[in-house]
């Protein structure tokens, strides 16, 4: 009776939750108030940046009802960089995007690109980081609240060496998501998904992206980012890639039938020993690349490397090098950084 009792007990406890919980989307305005961002020849970047994130807070909601948006700021007004990973994190932000327009001393630079966290090249983008970052030094005190963080010091920056974001998959996959989107259906130029080190970012507790919409400092790209039409055209992309990134399971979650009694005991109840029982491993990796189609063990994408893979939605994640070991995987990324530039530490359970 004692080991019928422990297998009711065991399945009912297998079972998914039954939890109504909505999804929530935190969209960032970047800047805003005394902090005007980056300035063009007759708009400001806070502007722009609320502007698209009303956009599309609005289009959100007419497509999915079922998501509940929050915004860090609604209105023109400045919120420190802190706060602003605070709000998400208080709501229990499900994806946060952060919305901004980008600039360049020449007028030339132009097109779209999606950072998430990181310190990978972190050379080659830590002027746009430290633009970014700089706001933190319009608030009172700014080194007390961001812990001796000088958003102009490249010796501050190593501290996100140290930091690993369990949420760098996900973003990645959103980053994507967007990038293709804006790419894709805009024709916009490309400027990929980067990595680099924004402190909004890393204090997010969810995945997190930071979008640039384009140059201010370009005069077409700031004329089209302040045409209406161009807004929805670009309000539109982002709920497009938010869709495609959650494959609508954050709207469409799963009714579970709560499960009767009865019918587990007529069932005779299969019993679960602990050996029945394989909890999951957590192991640590080098993801090399990713594709949408399954690659061949021979595929020049893996340049020889023996690769074992997940598929996440519609993603096939190749990595390698798994142990339980992190710094194993610290060394084995080191020396696959010569074939695979950007390669990067990941979870894996199995």
């Amino acid at each position: 009776m004692r080991r019928i009792v422990y297998s009711i007990l065991m399945v009912l406890a297998m079972l998914p939750v039954m939890a109504a919980t909505s999804y929530t989307l935190v969209l960032d305005p970047g800047h805003g108030g005394k902090d005007p961002g980056a300035v063009g020849k007759f708009s400001k970047e806070k502007d722009l940046n609320l502007s698209l994130a009303l956009e599309v807070g609005k289009l959100i909601n007419a497509q999915y009802p079922d998501v509940n948006v929050v915004y860090t700021r609604s209105t023109d007004v400045f919120i420190p960089l802190q706060e602003r990973a605070d709000i998400a994190n208080k709501a229990n932000a499900d994806l946060f995007i952060s919305i901004h327009t980008n600039s360049a001393e020449s007028k030339v630079p132009s097109g779209v690109e999606t950072f998430i966290l990181g310190s990978d090249k972190m050379e080659k983008n830590l002027d746009v980081a430290m633009r970014e970052n700089a706001v933190m030094k319009l608030e009172a005190d700014y080194k007390t609240t961001y812990q001796g963080f000088d958003p102009n010091s490249i010796d501050s920056y190593i501290m996100f060496e140290l930091m690993q974001n369990s949420y760098m998959d996900q973003s990645l996959q959103f980053a994507t998501q967007v990038q293709n989107h804006f790419v894709g259906r805009l024709n916009r130029e490309d400027r990929g998904v980067r990595q680099a080190a924004f402190w909004v970012l890393l204090k997010t507790a969810c995945p997190s992206i930071l979008f640039e919409m384009g140059f201010i400092s370009n005069p077409d790209e700031e004329k089209y980012m302040n045409k209406a039409a161009s807004k929805t055209q670009m309000a539109q992309a982002i709920v497009d890639a938010f869709g495609a990134y959650t494959h609508k399971q954050a709207i469409k979650k799963e009714v579970v039938k709560e499960p009767d009694l009865n019918e587990v005991m007529s069932e005779g109840v299969k019993e679960l020993t602990n050996e029945g029982v394989k909890e999951p491993q957590t192991y640590y990796a080098v993801q090399v690349c990713a594709s949408k189609t399954m690659l061949a063990p021979n595929d020049p994408k893996l340049q020889g490397k023996k690769c074992e893979y997940m598929q996440v939605g519609e993603w096939y994640k190749y990595y390698t090098a798994a142990d339980k070991d992190r710094k194993k995987v610290e060394a084995a990324q080191k020396k696959l950084k010569k074939s695979f530039p950007d390669c990067w530490i990941i979870k894996v359970e199995r």
